[in-house]
Protein backbone atom coordinates (compact mmCIF):
# COMPACT_ATOMS: atom_id res chain seq x y z
CA UNK A 1 0.00 0.00 0.00
CA UNK A 2 1.22 3.36 -0.92
CA UNK A 3 1.83 6.09 1.71
CA UNK A 4 -0.21 8.29 -0.62
CA UNK A 5 -3.06 6.00 0.33
CA UNK A 6 -5.84 7.80 1.99
CA UNK A 7 -6.70 6.32 5.62
CA UNK A 8 -8.91 7.16 8.12
CA UNK A 9 -8.57 7.24 11.94
CA UNK A 10 -11.99 6.68 13.91
CA UNK A 11 -11.40 7.95 17.56
CA UNK A 12 -14.15 5.79 20.06
CA UNK A 13 -14.57 7.31 23.65
CA UNK A 14 -15.40 3.99 25.53
CA UNK A 15 -19.09 3.90 26.51
CA UNK A 16 -20.34 5.08 30.28
CA UNK A 17 -18.85 3.46 33.11
CA UNK A 18 -19.91 2.12 36.89
CA UNK A 19 -18.58 3.52 39.72
CA UNK A 20 -17.68 0.23 41.67
CA UNK A 21 -15.33 -0.03 44.63
CA UNK A 22 -12.30 -1.18 42.19
CA UNK A 23 -9.63 0.72 40.70
CA UNK A 24 -10.03 3.05 37.34
CA UNK A 25 -8.35 0.79 35.02
CA UNK A 26 -10.45 -1.95 36.16
CA UNK A 27 -14.29 -0.24 36.28
CA UNK A 28 -16.61 -1.90 34.07
CA UNK A 29 -19.53 -0.44 31.81
CA UNK A 30 -22.70 0.66 33.53
CA UNK A 31 -26.25 -0.80 32.55
CA UNK A 32 -26.83 2.42 29.95
CA UNK A 33 -23.17 1.75 28.42
CA UNK A 34 -23.78 -1.56 27.12
CA UNK A 35 -26.74 -0.31 25.77
CA UNK A 36 -24.88 2.62 23.51
CA UNK A 37 -21.81 0.41 22.92
CA UNK A 38 -23.66 -1.49 20.18
CA UNK A 39 -25.34 1.33 18.89
CA UNK A 40 -22.19 2.88 18.27
CA UNK A 41 -21.17 -0.06 16.54
CA UNK A 42 -24.19 0.21 13.86
CA UNK A 43 -23.24 4.11 13.83
CA UNK A 44 -19.34 2.74 12.54
CA UNK A 45 -20.95 -0.01 10.78
CA UNK A 46 -23.18 2.68 8.81
CA UNK A 47 -20.09 4.49 7.68
CA UNK A 48 -18.81 1.99 5.48
CA UNK A 49 -15.56 1.84 6.82
CA UNK A 50 -13.76 -1.41 6.53
CA UNK A 51 -11.45 -1.60 9.99
CA UNK A 52 -8.08 -2.81 9.10
CA UNK A 53 -6.62 -2.52 12.68
CA UNK A 54 -8.75 -1.71 16.32
CA UNK A 55 -5.85 -0.30 18.97
CA UNK A 56 -8.21 -0.38 22.02
CA UNK A 57 -6.67 0.74 25.94
CA UNK A 58 -6.23 -2.01 28.43
CA UNK A 59 -8.88 -0.89 30.84
CA UNK A 60 -12.14 -2.84 31.54
CA UNK A 61 -14.56 -0.40 29.88
CA UNK A 62 -12.76 0.10 26.86
CA UNK A 63 -12.36 -3.33 26.43
CA UNK A 64 -16.08 -4.27 27.00
CA UNK A 65 -16.88 -1.35 24.60
CA UNK A 66 -15.05 -2.73 21.83
CA UNK A 67 -16.14 -6.20 22.14
CA UNK A 68 -19.89 -4.80 22.02
CA UNK A 69 -19.46 -2.33 19.49
CA UNK A 70 -17.42 -4.95 17.24
CA UNK A 71 -20.22 -7.25 16.94
CA UNK A 72 -22.32 -4.76 14.75
CA UNK A 73 -19.23 -4.69 12.56
CA UNK A 74 -19.59 -6.96 8.88
CA UNK A 75 -15.66 -7.82 9.86
CA UNK A 76 -13.89 -7.97 13.05
CA UNK A 77 -10.39 -5.99 12.50
CA UNK A 78 -7.36 -7.11 13.65
CA UNK A 79 -7.34 -6.12 17.71
CA UNK A 80 -4.31 -5.01 19.57
CA UNK A 81 -4.87 -3.80 23.59
CA UNK A 82 -2.06 -1.26 23.92
CA UNK A 83 -1.68 0.31 27.87
CA UNK A 84 -0.49 3.44 26.74
CA UNK A 85 -3.91 4.30 25.40
CA UNK A 86 -4.83 4.13 29.13
CA UNK A 87 -4.44 8.22 30.43
CA UNK A 88 -2.33 9.26 27.33
CA UNK A 89 -2.65 12.72 26.33
CA UNK A 90 -3.24 13.61 22.30
CA UNK A 91 0.65 13.46 22.26
CA UNK A 92 1.26 10.03 23.42
CA UNK A 93 -1.89 8.96 21.07
CA UNK A 94 0.12 10.37 18.36
CA UNK A 95 2.62 8.39 18.91
CA UNK A 96 1.29 5.38 19.63
CA UNK A 97 -0.09 5.80 15.88
CA UNK A 98 2.99 6.63 14.45
CA UNK A 99 3.70 3.09 15.11
CA UNK A 100 0.98 1.74 13.30
CA UNK A 101 2.70 -0.12 9.88
CA UNK A 102 1.62 1.48 6.60
CA UNK A 103 -0.30 -1.49 5.59
CA UNK A 104 -3.64 -0.48 7.44
CA UNK A 105 -5.37 2.02 6.06
CA UNK A 106 -8.54 2.44 8.31
CA UNK A 107 -7.78 2.40 11.93
CA UNK A 108 -10.38 2.77 15.28
CA UNK A 109 -8.58 3.84 18.38
CA UNK A 110 -10.92 3.15 21.35
CA UNK A 111 -9.47 4.83 24.33
CA UNK A 112 -10.38 7.81 26.97
CA UNK A 113 -11.25 11.22 27.43
CA UNK A 114 -9.56 14.02 27.70
CA UNK A 115 -7.28 12.21 25.38
CA UNK A 116 -9.46 11.29 22.36
CA UNK A 117 -11.02 14.42 22.55
CA UNK A 118 -7.66 16.28 22.68
CA UNK A 119 -6.19 13.94 19.56
CA UNK A 120 -9.34 15.03 17.49
CA UNK A 121 -8.89 18.53 17.83
CA UNK A 122 -5.22 18.67 17.72
CA UNK A 123 -5.46 16.04 14.29
CA UNK A 124 -7.90 17.44 12.69
CA UNK A 125 -6.47 20.90 10.00
CA UNK A 126 -9.85 21.21 8.71
CA UNK A 127 -13.31 20.12 8.92
CA UNK A 128 -16.17 18.83 6.46
CA UNK A 129 -19.99 20.27 6.73
CA UNK A 130 -20.97 21.11 10.80
CA UNK A 131 -19.08 17.61 12.45
CA UNK A 132 -16.63 20.40 14.11
CA UNK A 133 -19.57 22.76 14.93
CA UNK A 134 -21.30 19.77 15.94
CA UNK A 135 -18.25 18.36 18.08
CA UNK A 136 -17.56 21.95 19.98
CA UNK A 137 -20.84 21.91 20.99
CA UNK A 138 -21.61 18.46 22.17
CA UNK A 139 -17.60 17.68 23.88
CA UNK A 140 -17.18 13.92 23.40
CA UNK A 141 -19.57 12.12 25.75
CA UNK A 142 -19.52 8.48 26.46
CA UNK A 143 -19.63 6.00 23.26
CA UNK A 144 -19.02 9.11 20.62
CA UNK A 145 -16.75 8.37 17.65
CA UNK A 146 -15.00 11.19 15.43
CA UNK A 147 -13.73 10.26 11.66
CA UNK A 148 -10.66 11.36 10.14
CA UNK A 149 -9.50 10.94 7.01
CA UNK A 150 -5.26 11.78 6.66
CA UNK A 151 -3.00 10.91 3.55
CA UNK A 152 0.67 10.07 4.05
CA UNK A 153 2.81 7.23 6.31
CA UNK A 154 1.36 6.66 9.89
CA UNK A 155 4.47 8.07 10.49
CA UNK A 156 3.94 11.43 9.69
CA UNK A 157 0.69 11.77 11.34
CA UNK A 158 1.13 14.81 13.10
CA UNK A 159 -1.11 18.13 14.50
CA UNK A 160 -3.12 19.91 11.87
CA UNK A 161 -2.42 17.17 9.22
CA UNK A 162 -5.72 15.43 9.34
CA UNK A 163 -9.76 16.24 8.10
CA UNK A 164 -12.40 15.82 10.32
CA UNK A 165 -15.06 13.89 8.52
CA UNK A 166 -17.49 13.18 10.83
CA UNK A 167 -18.59 13.12 14.24
CA UNK A 168 -20.92 11.33 15.93
CA UNK A 169 -22.64 11.22 19.75
CA UNK A 170 -25.09 8.85 21.32
CA UNK A 171 -28.57 10.86 22.37
CA UNK A 172 -27.25 13.74 19.82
Amino acid sequence: MSVDTPRRIVLLRHAKADWPQVSDHERPLAERGRQDAPVAGRKLADSGIGFDLAICSTAARTRETWKLAVHELPRRPKTVYEERVYEASPGELIAVLNEVQDDFSDIILIGHNPGVQGLADVLAGSSEGDAQVRMNRRGFPTSAFAILSYTGSWKGLEPGTATLLDYWAPHE
